[in-house]
């Protein structure tokens, strides 16, 4: 087992994690690569992989509340 892996992140680290994250775009794609990198320490990770998963579901809810609230509006008329 890599000791790189198992290293606690640092608070700093944490800071530019969450700063990147704000960043339109650039969150997904960091997002990715802290999901998939076997580099990255595992509380990382799972962080990442939680983040996505939101993302994906949040986005899904999105285009069914938007395909329902478009066949509402078309039988208004």
């Amino acid at each position: 087992m890599d000791t790189q892996n198992d290293q606690n992140v640092s608070l700093g680290n944490w800071m530019l994690t969450l700063f990147l994250t704000f960043i339109p775009i650039v969150n997904i794609i960091m997002l990715i690569v802290w999901a998939v990198s076997a580099g990255t320490p595992p509380s990382k990770q799972n962080w990442a992989r939680a983040a996505l998963l939101w993302m994906a579901i949040f986005f899904v809810l999105f285009l069914v509340m938007s395909i329902i609230g478009g066949i509402g509006l078309a039988t208004l008329q």
